[in-house]
């Protein structure tokens, strides 16, 4: 009974720092407040392979782990750049630009629990790594302006209800001897995080926004090749109407 709940704890530990990181937020410790977001990527990332590993997967912890992704994901990201980067910007913009965050990740939640994705692809940016690029991109709120963080923000968004294809990074199996040693990894994760904030968080930014563009890229290169196609079939098709014409 215990070792079926140890996904579920998983969960509850994703949800438990994305609290930590609201609260960290709301007393402006923002380094800290973006690392325990990175930390609940890691959690999340366990909970689903512990869950295969030890054949506990249920519709309960399927809810579970979409509300605990809501608040560790779309709310809190959402919070941390709004006190660092929204705070003293115009009312009206501010409070629109931060609820759009979260609305559409609560969007591509429920679009992901009743809608078969493609195998081994996400559609749309998953918001857990759309709420690591926004907690780790509010730390560059000094070298960027509000217009541009506003932009991302508002693209990061549109990403999570797009339908572009992301690869499953999910579906990487996690051998059951190594489910013991996850905790100690989560364990060294925090300590490192508490130690280093700012320097691991800003660290971590690169391989999300790589991610996350990586799933452009890959929509652009289907797009230019289906324009292909159309361009080759109505070559084609004028071809065969001349063909038709010399024939009369």
């Amino acid at each position: 009974m215990i070792t079926k709940s140890i996904p579920n704890m998983c969960t509850l530990g994703n949800l438990f720092l994305g609290m930590i990181a609201i609260l960290l937020a709301v007393d402006g410790k923002y380094s800290l407040a973006a690392i325990m977001v990175i930390v609940a990527m890691l959690l999340d990332g366990l909970d689903g392979r512990m869950a295969r590993a030890l054949n506990a997967q249920s519709e309960f912890g399927k809810e579970l782990d979409s509300l605990s992704d809501m608040i560790s994901f779309g709310v809190a990201p959402a919070v941390i750049m709004y006190m660092v980067a929204f705070h003293d910007a115009n009312s009206a913009l501010a409070w629109t630009v931060t609820a759009i965050f979260p609305m559409c990740g609560a969007l591509r939640l429920a679009r992901f629990n009743v809608r078969p994705g493609v195998p081994g692809y996400f559609t749309g940016l998953p918001i857990p790594a759309a709420g690591g690029v926004l907690a780790t991109l509010s730390l560059f709120h000094n070298d960027i302006s509000l217009l541009y963080m506003s932009i991302a923000m508002l693209l990061v968004s549109y990403l999570m209800v797009s339908s572009m294809k992301y690869p499953n990074l999910k579906k990487v199996g996690l051998p059951k001897k190594a489910i013991w040693i996850a905790p100690w990894v989560v364990i060294a994760a925090v300590v490192l995080a508490v130690k280093f904030p700012d320097q691991l968080s800003k660290l971590i930014f690169v391989p999300l926004v790589l991610y996350a563009l990586y799933g452009m890229k890959l929509n652009i290169r289907k797009l230019s090749r289906r324009r292909g196609r159309g361009r080759g079939r109505s070559t084609q098709e004028e071809q065969d109407d001349q063909y038709r014409h010399s024939q009369h």
